[in-house]
């Protein structure tokens, strides 16, 4: 289990006013980045690679430019 009690949480720049339906991202801890609900911040947390992180990213990017 990763050590997440250093995390600085955020939420995207694009989040607006829809009632706390967001995801917060924690990208400044060593080797990984941890994503969690904004509504639940106590609860269950994803982890992943940097790498994988930025391609997910970068994903969603290239897909909204598409569509």
């Amino acid at each position: 289990m990763t050590d997440l009690s250093g995390a600085i949480w955020r939420k995207s720049t694009r989040s607006g006013d829809n009632g706390g339906a967001c995801v917060e991202v924690a990208t400044n801890l060593p080797g990984v980045v941890a994503v969690r609900d904004s509504k639940d911040q106590a609860g269950p947390t994803l982890t992943f690679r940097p790498t994988i992180w930025s391609a997910f990213v970068s994903s969603v990017r290239d897909n909204a430019l598409i569509h």
